[in-house]
């Protein structure tokens, strides 16, 4: 198996405001979603300042993070079934990353944020211990072609992430590649994370952490299909 080195390869991210064409979604990022959406220029300049600066409070209520929120399906569900806590996404995709923040608002929900951002960039995102519990879910597998160093779940993002972490939050993954899950689970080994939970078969294993689960969009395609959907949750 292919380890990661001690580094990561830092992705070139094209910014939005260079864009030669304008979009509905790449304008919304900057215009009407100004207050909730950041492009990846303004984003790190949130760093260590989320709750004060951006969720305009002095209370130290949890702060979540959804890495790769897809059409924000999970993105508005968290935000609205956990009120009193904040969440910010990660997306690089205009349409979904705005999908994402407008489903949440259309709830008429305010404790949700989202960014323009690489996860491989996510250490100038959060300070230590400025962030609770982590989601991510269904990240691109990267096996055709296989390139394993463009997986997410690596052990220098999670050791990053476990910084970012306060004590007894979590870090849940879920993919359907088993070849991913089986690459990640080794690379887990190499973090100080503590492993909770974890099954190749989620639907099959049942109990509190299939009862909890939230099915993704992703999600529900696979398990039409048949596929097992592999889970794990870590503690710090």
């Amino acid at each position: 198996m292919e380890n990661m080195e001690d580094t990561v390869k830092r992705p070139r991210i094209n910014l939005t405001r260079l864009l030669p064409r304008q979009n509905a979604y790449t304008l919304a990022l900057d215009n009407e979603y100004r207050l909730h959406a950041f492009n990846e220029e303004r984003a790190p300049l949130n760093q260590g300042k989320w709750r004060s600066e951006i969720f305009h409070t002095t209370e130290d209520r949890a702060l979540d993070v959804e890495i790769g929120t897809g059409a924000g399906m999970h993105f508005a569900h968290h935000a609205n079934k956990y009120p009193e806590r904040f969440l910010v996404g990660l997306e690089l995709k205009y349409k979904p990353l705005i999908q994402s923040i407008r489903r949440a608002q259309a709830l008429g929900l305010r404790n949700s944020a989202i960014c323009r951002y690489h996860a491989f960039n996510i250490d100038k995102l959060f300070a230590k211990n400025e962030v609770n519990n982590i989601y991510i879910h269904f990240p691109d597998p990267w096996v055709t072609p296989r390139k394993p160093r463009n997986r997410v779940v690596n052990r220098v993002i999670l050791k990053w992430l476990y910084d970012m972490q306060r004590e007894g939050s979590f870090l849940e993954f879920k993919t359907d590649s088993r070849e991913y899950f089986l690459w990640a689970l080794d690379e887990i080994k190499e973090t100080p994370y503590k492993v909770e939970f974890q099954t190749l078969n989620l639907y099959g294993e049942g109990g509190k952490y299939f009862e909890e689960n939230f099915q993704t969009s992703f999600e529900k395609i696979f398990v039409k299909q048949g596929i097992e959907i592999n889970y794990i949750r870590l503690i710090k």
